[in-house]
């Protein structure tokens, strides 16, 4: 099967996407959630909770907990928003939350840059192999840590 296409939103398109997946959901777009998933969505790399937080508490004039953080954060990976980038404790926005497959990060040890693409022969492989041990994977997590292109070239 391999990579596959989707639309990639970005700006008030991913916000959008980003609103109407969670709605669908059953799940509410708070003001708080809103800002939380703006804040993620702005930064160029993976970004802790801690970033988030303070981002968020920056842009409101008043201080927004990591804890509270977490627990959006929590709700928009299971809603397919939010990725975790497992290795960097940390998250990026799902440019295409309407789109549920495994992801495949790309992670600069360097610059600390994460590309995220998609090979759905590489995780349907990962989990053949898994299944032929006897385990069972919700959802591999694939992350491959390196330098990137612009690094390297530097």
């Amino acid at each position: 099967m391999g990579a596959h296409e989707h639309q990639l939103h970005q700006g008030e398109s991913l916000k959008k996407a980003a609103r109407e997946q969670l709605t669908s959901r059953g799940e509410q777009w708070t003001g708080m959630r809103e800002s939380v998933f703006e804040a993620l969505a702005g930064f160029d790399r993976p970004a802790s909770a801690y970033d988030i937080a303070e981002a968020v508490s920056k842009n409101q004039g008043r201080r927004v907990a990591a804890n509270s953080v977490y627990r959006i954060l929590d709700l928009f990976v299971g809603a397919n928003l939010a990725r975790r980038v497992e290795s960097a404790n940390a998250y990026v926005a799902n440019a295409h939350p309407d789109c549920l497959h495994d992801c495949i990060f790309l992670i600069c040890d360097n610059c600390g840059q994460a590309v995220h693409i998609d090979d759905d022969a590489l995780s349907g492989g990962v989990r053949k192999a898994a299944a032929s041990a006897g385990f069972s994977s919700a959802r591999p997590v694939i992350e491959v840590r390196g330098t990137c292109g612009e690094c390297d070239s530097n």
